[in-house]
């Protein structure tokens, strides 16, 4: 978990007061709670004083435990323990807030952040230059259907593009007012493509059930007594292209095969482990039975091979091209090494370098916080490449984190990060 402290003295107002509004609202809130317990209204009031001047300061944590009659440090440990508070100035327009969980970052979130990088400011936080924009990463957002998404302040934007999130970057700026929700016409988290269930939502009804049947032409007996024949194991069978469902590869099979089928019902079945190869290959005479290691060797790729039979077109290439791509050794790219040192630098202190990462960069001759602070862009793209991180250094922003630990230790990246190194 991330330290969160409260913003630097020099930014704090002197005083907080709720307008008279949220004063009564206030006011009104706390005798919701049981006598005693009227403590429990801090969430709500931190909220309502957030949304009045934009964060959550100093001084307004402390007039609300008074409010509350409840000890500093209580009310501290609230605002300093839920990331929905703003502990300093955000955006006086925008305070964007980019979801960074899984299901949004595999549908671009990252891209999303390239985008309020260049047009707010290169760091989370900080705002832009007139002081009316800022952003940062946050965890799940509830949207992940219409992911990828952000919000500002309490509402949300959803089925975001980086073109579209630039957009509306720009008219927040321009004060303008921004239309909510998902950005690609989706209805809410309906499918794209328009409802699909429930179209027929009017016969729910008992009577209107009664009116339709009556309605209804009686069928002829042949048509009832052919309906009855479906069995009842099939009567609600989906039809789907899966493999697993094709009645091409049913053996009888009643349906006659397409153009190509052949190959698709006569194809193996994937191999999943060494021993269902070794069942599958004869014990060839004359060979040692005392041999260590399997007797059939098998491809690494035989399942990859057995899912394009059955498509009929190459699954994974691009995942598999990419899986033994690595940048040379040779290449002029790769920076320099050193002879290890006799203290070498702890490269764990670097958010993003495990035991087993740091072991390949002294592999590499890579031992100080020095050489890792200068490394330029081809450099720190070889590495990248090398670890295969996926552009996690430069997101981690190594160059920084080294750069402060090597001018100056735990305590100079303390007191540039604002956390000590994990």
């Amino acid at each position: 978990m991330s330290v969160r402290r409260l913003a630097e003295l020099s930014v704090q107002p002197a005083a907080f007061a709720f307008n008279a509004e949220n004063a009564a609202w206030a006011q009104h809130t706390v005798t919701k709670y049981p006598e005693g317990r009227q403590q429990s209204a801090i969430i709500p009031l931190m909220m309502r004083a957030q949304e009045q001047e934009g964060w959550v300061t100093k001084a307004a944590i402390e007039t609300i435990a008074d409010m509350l009659k409840m000890p500093y440090i209580r009310a501290l440990e609230v605002a300093t323990f839920y990331t929905q508070f703003q502990l300093k100035p955000v955006g006086t327009r925008a305070h964007v807030q980019v979801c960074g969980t899984t299901p949004c970052m595999l549908r671009g979130s990252e891209a999303l952040m390239d985008v309020c990088r260049s047009k707010i400011h290169h760091d989370q936080f900080h705002t832009n230059e007139s002081g009316t924009l800022s952003w940062e990463e946050v965890e799940c957002l509830g949207a992940c259907v219409n992911a990828p998404m952000v919000m500002v302040f309490k509402d949300t934007y959803e089925d975001l593009t980086p073109e579209r999130l630039a957009e509306i970057i720009d008219e927040f700026e321009a004060g303008k007012t921004v239309q909510t929700g998902p950005q690609n016409g989706r209805e809410f988290s309906a499918p794209i493509t328009g409802y699909t269930t429930l179209k027929d939502e009017h016969a729910v009804l008992k009577t209107t059930r009664e009116k339709e049947e009556k309605s209804k032409p009686k069928e002829a007996p042949a048509a009832a007594a052919a309906d009855q024949q479906v069995p009842p194991s099939n009567a609600a069978k989906p039809k789907t292209d899966a493999a697993e469902t094709n009645p091409t590869t049913k053996s009888p099979s009643p349906v006659k095969a397409k153009p190509g089928a052949e190959a698709v019902a006569s194809a193996p079945a994937p191999l999943h482990n060494v021993s269902e190869a070794n069942k599958a290959e004869p014990e060839v005479e004359g060979t040692s039975k005392q041999r260590t290691g399997p007797r059939a060797k098998v491809e690494p790729d035989a399942a990859f091979k057995s899912a394009e039979l059955l498509s009929g077109e190459p699954i994974g290439a691009a995942a598999k091209a990419e899986r033994v791509a690595k940048p040379s050794l040779d290449d002029d790219r790769r920076p320099a090494g050193i002879d290890k040192p006799v203290a070498p630098d702890d490269l764990k202190l670097i958010s993003g370098v495990g035991p087993k990462t740091e072991a390949t960069l002294h592999s590499l001759g890579i031992y100080t916080f020095a050489q890792v602070a200068s490394w330029t862009q081809p450099q720190r793209d070889w590495v990248d490449g090398y670890l295969s991180f996926r552009g996690r250094i430069d997101r981690d922003d190594w160059v920084k984190q080294a750069d402060a630990l090597a001018r100056g230790g735990v305590e100079e990246y303390t007191r540039v990060f604002g956390r000590k190194p994990v």
